[in-house]
């Protein structure tokens, strides 16, 4: 599984950082940020639930 975002749609209110903060992170400039490869099997419910959770729609499962 892996993560992608529509950039045009995140506003970066870090819903997703609160479902799985080992998986996403806002930078400095307050932007979107998701840890690269493959989601780690432990955190799969916790990513899948901030996909569901994503205010915006902007989160989606890329595979």
């Amino acid at each position: 599984m892996e993560i992608g975002v529509d950039r045009s749609l995140c506003e970066a209110n870090a819903v997703c950082v609160g479902f799985a903060p080992g998986v996403f992170d806002l930078d400095d400039d307050e932007e979107l940020v998701i840890a690269p490869g493959e989601i780690p099997e432990e955190q799969v419910e916790r990513v899948s639930d901030a996909v569901t959770g994503c205010p915006k729609n902007a989160l989606f499962i890329a595979r």
